[in-house]
């Protein structure tokens, strides 16, 4: 399951991100966890020090290795110099898997061990002095977007991304790309502001939204948040001493978090499961070519100098399949292409309404 948290700045969004992969990992669960925010914490939420966390690699040092791997041997895509950010996958291409080894994953991500269990971990890499003035920080979750348009997932398996706060990341097509997305909220005027913007702009993209309440102190504020949110509100998280704890750097063993916020965190994981039912692999694909094709019209084919609408393969739905690696024709990693009788191809589009989405003109 692909899960996403958002919020504002300050929410709470990196801390309960955290203890939710705690809480998956704790229940011995495959977790992949990313840290795509513009300020990384999540390495440190998760209990590595700065320097350890200063030390991740960087995805988007490592995007030739990645798109060449996740190239494979598709016909379609010419070379990992044509990929961008929202290429799809095709006949040919590799997929990943959450519970696997793999030259991305090698380079990539760092295995943690939370109370005993292991997970790994991912980053974008922070924003750079090198970057101000010339970059959008857009252009660095793009090797993000790349993996999981490319990440053939299943049930009982998580991949937790902690996105950039506030609604940043509706200038790229990524915030269509989870199975749930979980939008932290304070019972405030400002701490809903942004769960109202990002009700607006994903309605019309089958996006499955659950707010969580945090920093609540009592009645009135879960009173506030249910008029504001109504049934997308999920639950609730107040004071925790464990948690205060862990932002010291002293956290205490995981199975000591207080029992409400481990039921809290429960509920997370249930709704999590629970939009699986809801899983439209087609409808998936049909709109990863979508914003491939805006992507392309808008900056992609100016700066690879191809049609990149080419490396559309239109026979082909993403799908996760039985059985770990099973993808791999001959230890190819190639994925799947629908025949005869299968699932229709990606030839529709969205709504009209998803023109009002611009996805910002940035390379990746």
């Amino acid at each position: 399951m692909k899960i996403a948290f958002v919020g504002k700045g300050g929410s709470g969004k990196t801390t309960l991100s955290s203890l939710f992969i705690r809480h998956l990992a704790s229940n011995e669960a495959p977790v992949v966890a990313v840290d795509a925010d513009i300020n990384q914490h999540l390495g440190a939420a998760l209990g590595l020090s700065d320097e350890e966390a200063a030390a991740l690699p960087a995805l988007g040092a490592h995007l030739p290795l990645i798109k060449d791997y996740l190239r494979g041997s598709n016909p379609r895509i010419t070379s990992a110099d044509t990929m961008i950010k929202t290429t799809p996958p095709g006949a040919g291409s590799r997929l990943l898997r959450v519970d696997e080894d793999n030259p991305v994953y090698d380079a990539c991500a760092r295995t943690l061990v939370l109370d005993g269990e292991p997970v790994r971990l991912m980053a974008t890499g922070p924003f750079t002095e090198s970057d101000l003035g010339v970059a959008c920080y857009h252009s660095k979750v793009g090797a993000v977007e790349l993996c999981l348009n490319h990440l053939a997932d299943g049930p009982d398996e998580y991949v937790v991304v902690d996105m950039t706060a506030g609604s940043d990341s509706f200038a790229s097509g990524m915030f269509t790309r989870f199975d749930v997305t979980f939008l932290v909220a304070e019972p405030t005027r400002k701490g809903i502001s942004v769960y109202r913007q990002y009700k607006e702009y994903a309605r019309d993209f089958g996006i499955t939204l659950k707010v969580v309440g945090n920093k609540v102190q009592g009645p009135e504020d879960i009173e506030f948040l249910q008029d504001e949110a109504g049934e997308d509100l999920l639950v609730t998280v107040g004071h925790s001493d464990w948690v205060r704890a862990m932002e010291k750097g002293r956290p205490a063993a995981f199975e000591l978090l207080e029992a409400t916020n481990r039921l809290a965190l429960q509920s997370l994981q249930d709704a999590a499961d629970d939009s699986y039912a809801q899983r439209d692999w087609a409808r998936y694909t049909e709109q990863m070519v979508h914003f491939h094709l805006r992507n392309a019209q808008s900056w992609g084919n100016a700066k690879t100098g191809v049609d990149l609408a080419e490396q559309v393969d239109p026979g082909f739905v993403l799908r996760e399949h039985a059985g770990p690696g099973a993808a791999r024709a001959a230890g190819t990693g190639d994925g799947f292409q629908d025949g005869a009788g299968g699932d229709p191809g990606v030839a529709g589009l969205l709504s009209p309404r998803s023109d009002s989405l611009r996805p910002a003109p940035q390379p990746a």
